[in-house]
């Protein structure tokens, strides 16, 4: 039986748009309709350049986006109206996709949302080796944020195979994202985020909710990843051999290493370029293998990982699209389907 192909559109062309947007058109069961915004800047020029249909997302931009050169296709609204899309993407900033649901609703429109939404916009938060299934069928569902997501591949994983008793993680976040630093940012500091637990514990027990986990966050003077250190209390003793085993099994978590030169984070930058990746987008969380450890007595274990802000949620993205729609059912096949399409790997090397 052949499967239908999903209409889809992305709704806000920024950091993660235009990489969710790339991500869907390499994959066999899903058709790119367009994107949609409400700027005419270089990014969006540049989609249309490649061909890509640009819509406004509200009416109101039309006569301001084509008076700065681009030739817009249509008005999102209208789009909807003639159910020419099966399945929104919505990446516009924080809060505006709330304010976005009430019209996918009314015109029976599938949506995803990203981690800058509240959970309660879809009622589903969504990491795909996690709770793939919850998600089957639904009218919405919302994608974590990059923190939350990478904690529940790394900590979910131990959870589901080994027994989490306790998480504490603290998160070393990066200032700004790299194209906003010529407005904003922090230089030479680090800026504690005072409230305990910090947002991205709570937002994980979204997905995994019957996790003990407390996170603690600041904000570094860098743009490029977070870096994750983690405490973690087994239900039973574990060796550093039992935890690389559970990541080996992992999808979308990698090792790196020190003593390869992997230092920091600029190390695992460059090193996701050198990959030869969109953009030098890395999928996966690298963990540092050398840095893993356990207590004496074998019932914690720490590890230190990086966090690709830009990049871990699209693989997640596309499986929400699947699950959504039910073109597969079982998390292993969408999550192995979404993989080849993006070369995301194992093994580095």
């Amino acid at each position: 039986m052949v499967k239908p192909i999903v209409k889809t559109l992305v709704n806000g062309y920024g950091v993660i748009g235009k990489r969710v947007a790339d991500a869907i058109l390499r994959q066999p069961d899903m058709k790119l309709v367009g994107v949609a915004d409400i700027v005419a800047d270089w990014r969006v020029k540049l989609a249309a350049a490649r061909g890509l249909p640009i819509y406004a997302s509200i009416a109101d931009k039309v006569t301001d986006m084509e008076r700065k050169g681009l030739r817009v296709s249509g008005i999102l609204e209208d789009l909807l109206k003639r159910g020419e899309v099966d399945v929104v993407i919505d990446c516009t900033p924080a809060k505006i996709g709330a304010r976005n649901r009430e019209l996918y609703e009314r015109h029976g429109v599938k949506a995803v949302f990203q981690g800058g939404e509240k959970h309660e916009v879809a009622g589903v938060s969504f990491v795909a080796q996690r709770n793939y299934s919850e998600a089957l069928g639904r009218q919405f569902v919302r994608v974590v944020s990059c923190n939350t997501t990478a904690i529940c591949r790394v900590v979910g994983a131990a959870h589901e195979k080994i027994g989490v008793k306790k998480a504490r993680v603290v998160i070393f976040r990066r200032a700004v994202d790299v194209w906003e630093s010529s407005r904003a940012g922090i230089m030479n500091t680090v800026v504690p985020e005072l409230q305990v637990p910090s947002h991205h514990g709570p937002d994980a027990r979204t997905v995994i909710r019957d996790l003990d986990i407390v996170t603690m966050a600041a904000k570094g003077s860098h743009n490029l990843y977070h870096l994750h250190m983690a405490m973690i209390e087994t239900r039973s003793k574990v060796s550093v051999e039992d935890i690389v085993r559970v990541i080996e099994e992992e999808p979308r978590v990698i090792f790196v290493s020190g003593e390869d030169g992997v230092e920091g984070l600029n190390s695992v930058f460059e090193l996701s370029r050198d990959l030869g990746r969109p953009r030098g987008d890395l999928y996966e969380i690298p963990i540092w293998r050398d840095g893993i450890s356990v207590s004496s007595n074998g019932t914690e274990i720490y590890m230190m990982w990086a966090t690709p802000n830009e990049s871990n949620v699209v693989p997640e993205n596309v499986d929400a699209i699947r699950a959504l729609t039910e073109l597969e059912r079982e998390a292993r096949m969408s999550i192995s389907k979404t993989d080849e399409c993006l070369g995301v790997i194992k093994r580095i090397y």
